[in-house]
């Protein structure tokens, strides 16, 4: 799918190469829309230049005159852990949490979610509420752009083919603002949004009212999946400004966002039903702006697979390294506890390297474009699905499949004892034909390495990413609850 890959360590680096190779490189982060669009033929690509093992580019914080800075490398997963996101940056973590699965997550950047540029990407519409702007950098210097000047219609946008994303800023909540984010799938988990929108409200909060009874000073509407680019809906944030969220004021706020939205037909849903959910969707977030509800579908300790590390990946030792597909420039790693070092993997994904180059068949391919989750694996630690990953970006990595679980395992035959996840599986039946077991598994026992006693509600969110055709999924949570109790 490509010819060359980079991994260099720091950005100076990665613009030159960026430089040198113009048009036919391509940055990679997580990868999760690339790696797809590579494989469909959608995109052709020689040169691919991941900068995750960049030091300190995957860091959130607020600097001293109030802005919040998201690192070009920073991770859903992350930014929805992160306190000052959620603390002052909501309507942000809040759609990280509502896009993809933990394993898409996990890998997938918000930076990469707004290079994308596809109007229904979930980060895009939060931050243009937020009135955050993207740093684009080369060799020829540095430029910030607003939202609206960057995004130039579907999937186009002002970067350029020697540019990089190297950070986002946006002002942080202050204490009279409150936002949110919402949005409509066709599926409450791992769905791209039919509508989406988000809401930044400021307070007049000088008579000391409650929110449900202060004018609103200002107001930011921001649509999702109903133009061409996200937008604004200005006439809807005009009727809010100067009184209370009152019944009336929202209602037509929601009916002035409906009017404001030009959206299409296409095989997800209609014009019109997308211009009716519009309304339904503003009114939900103003309503529970005003009744200070916004946080209710906020989860408390959210599952993140990320076992027993923090989420971040280690950085790359050394100076930097790169693969050719078919060539030499070996990839060494560890595989459920064993150095490997393979040839000729360095233009195939992690999932085929494991399956074709070290014979670990427990690993399957279900979708090939991470829907499915058959295919996740550990990469140090977190939980990531392999066939959306590089193999050249495991190169000095520590891999576990699900043939490593079990004790005594590891050489690519399972062996008894049995993980506990592994023989809950067995005791409860929660195995039919048996393809999707190794994802549910892999995916199972990072959560409760995570959260060794988790409810029921954080399994069935920890196995968001993970689909069974057979069996149903009530075996496969009982499967867990009961090695759980084991613990």
């Amino acid at each position: 799918m490509w010819q060359t890959y980079y991994s260099p360590t720091s950005i100076d680096e990665t613009l030159r190469i960026l430089a040198e190779h113009g048009p036919e490189a391509r940055i990679i982060a997580g990868g999760t829309d690339l790696l797809v669009e590579l494989r469909c033929g959608t995109r052709q690509t020689r040169v691919l230049i991941d900068v995750t093992r960049i030091n300190n580019l995957d860091q959130v914080w607020l600097d001293d005159e109030g802005m919040i800075h998201i690192g070009p490398t920073v991770t859903h997963n992350q930014a929805v852990a992160s306190d000052l996101l959620v603390e002052r940056g909501f309507p942000l973590a809040l759609a990280c949490w509502r896009v993809g699965t933990p394993q898409l997550r996990n890998r997938g950047t918000v930076a990469g979610n707004l290079i994308t540029a596809s109007p229904a990407n979930d980060t895009i519409t939060a931050l243009w509420a937020l009135d955050a702007h993207i740093t684009l950098r080369s060799v020829r210097g540095e430029r910030t752009l607003s939202f609206a000047d960057f995004y130039q219609g579907v999937h186009q946008t002002t970067l350029a083919s020697d540019e990089m994303v190297t950070g986002i800023t946006f002002p942080a909540l202050g204490s009279n603002q409150r936002g949110v984010f919402v949005k409509l799938g066709l599926r409450r988990a791992h769905a791209i949004s039919l509508v989406n929108a988000a809401v930044l409200l400021t307070f007049d909060q000088s008579a000391d009212l409650p929110v449900s009874r202060s004018a609103v000073l200002d107001a930011h509407v921001a649509l999702g999946s109903v133009a061409p680019t996200i937008i604004r809906a200005p006439e809807a944030e005009g009727v809010l400004v100067g009184g209370a969220l009152s019944e009336g004021r929202i209602g037509e706020a929601a009916e002035l966002a409906a009017q404001a939205a030009a959206p299409i037909d296409d095989i997800r849903a209609g014009a019109g039903y997308r211009r009716e959910i519009v309304r339904v969707l503003v009114r939900r977030a103003l309503t529970g702006l005003r009744n200070g509800t916004e946080r209710a579908e906020f989860p408390t300790n959210p599952p993140m697979l990320w076992g027993l590390t923090t989420g971040h990946f280690p950085r790359l030792a050394g100076k930097a390294v790169h693969h050719r597909d078919g060539e030499s420039g070996p990839i060494e790693c560890t595989v459920n506890g064993r150095n490997v070092v393979v040839q000729g993997a360095g233009g195939k994904t992690l999932l085929e390297m494991l399956r074709e180059n070290l014979g670990m068949t427990g690993t399957k391919e279900g979708c090939a474009e991470g829907e499915c989750g058959a295919c996740t694996v550990w990469m140090d630690g977190i939980a990531v699905l392999a066939c959306l990953t590089p193999a050249p970006r495991a190169h000095g990595t520590h891999i576990v499949t699900i043939e490593g679980l079990a004790r005594g395992g590891g050489k690519g035959a399972v062996t008894a004892p049995l993980h506990p996840l592994q023989q809950a599986f067995i005791e409860e039946g929660a195995v039919q034909c048996g393809y999707c077991t190794p994802g549910f598994i892999m995916a199972g026992a990072s959560l409760l390495e995570e959260i060794p006693h988790p409810t029921r509600g954080q399994i069935i969110a920890g196995l968001t990413g993970n689909l069974c055709r057979c069996t149903g999924y009530y075996k496969i949570v009982r499967a867990i609850e009961r090695a759980a109790r084991a613990s």
